[in-house]
């Protein structure tokens, strides 16, 4: 099995959380990857074409055998493209070894501007699906959360952990985090 991780918008794949994950899911393999934007030292972030093309790159580069399980996310704008993939928003078929996907402080709507929502493609996954949020998270209440994600099949599992009193960056909950993130993998696999 593969776990494909991406950081937010402002971070990179060095993120504690996401580190976090490696070392708790071991021997898995976890694999974090940057966008290109990051890579060439850049902080703002490139359109989500861009964003969705680099990913399917990252696959492509993986050389997953048919057969191997995926399981991809990330935090924030890192999961919502993978969400995305799993979507197949791009035009492009899922992975046809797409397992699970884990979004770990999905940004479900810029801060303060919940009509502009980020939902559309919801209802097109069809993996068991992880939500880790904190219930102080301005990009997404829990209730706005659970709206949201009763509108996806109900082969995604939907599955949901809101950490109490924690905001968007769900600073010092990375065990707790990692911890999730191990259930939910062997739950699906």
């Amino acid at each position: 099995m593969t776990l494909l991780l991406y950081p937010g918008a402002g971070s990179d794949s060095s993120h504690p959380s996401l580190e976090a994950i490696e070392r708790w899911v071991a021997p898995v393999r976890c694999v974090r990857s940057d966008f290109p934007y990051r890579r060439e030292g850049r902080k703002a972030p490139d359109r989500a074409p861009k964003l969705l093309a680099s990913i399917r790159d990252d696959l492509a580069a993986l050389d997953l055998t048919a057969d191997e399980p995926l399981v991809m996310g990330g935090r924030s704008m890192g999961g919502r493209m993978c969400s995305m993939i799993a979507a197949g928003v791009d035009g492009e078929d899922p992975p046809a070894n797409l397992r699970g996907l884990v979004l770990i402080s999905y940004p479900l709507h810029p801060p303060g501007k919940p009509d502009r929502l980020r939902v559309e493609h919801l209802p097109d996954i069809s993996v068991p699906t992880l939500f880790v949020s904190g219930t102080k998270d301005t990009f997404g209440t829990p209730d706005e959360i659970r709206q949201w994600t009763a509108t996806m099949p109900r082969k995604a599992k939907v599955q949901h952990l809101f950490v109490d009193g924690k905001g968007h960056d769900l600073k010092g909950a990375d065990h707790t985090i990692a911890g999730a993130v191990v259930d939910f993998l062997t739950r699906i696999l």
